[in-house]
């Protein structure tokens, strides 16, 4: 405790340690990596959602402004948000941007 308290007086930054690669996580046809950035003492919540298509690899990366204190529960949320996201969207998360004209 002292340590931190120390630390964190005369600029000692606790930087949390890199999260190892994760397993994916099986939905509906899609995979959901998991892949939480650290910043400062806290993580992102980031990852990919991939799809294979023929034999082609389509990913589609998001990183959301959710900082969580722990990895685990980045991994957590960014694969419930990821199963939301696919539930809504589905397929059209590998469709190309609209344009204003069309």
């Amino acid at each position: 405790m002292l340590k931190k308290l120390f630390g964190s007086l005369f600029g000692g930054a606790s930087t949390p340690a890199p999260t190892q690669a994760s397993e994916p996580v099986a939905y509906q046809g899609y995979l959901i990596y998991p892949e939480p950035k650290a910043e400062g003492s806290q993580f992102r919540l980031a990852g990919r959602i991939t799809r294979q298509n023929g034999d082609t690899l389509q990913s589609h990366t998001f990183i959301r402004a959710d900082l969580l204190p722990s990895a685990q529960q980045a991994e957590e949320l960014m694969v419930d948000k990821a199963k939301r996201l696919i539930d809504q969207v589905g397929d059209e998360l590998f469709a190309p941007p609209k344009r204003d004209d069309e």
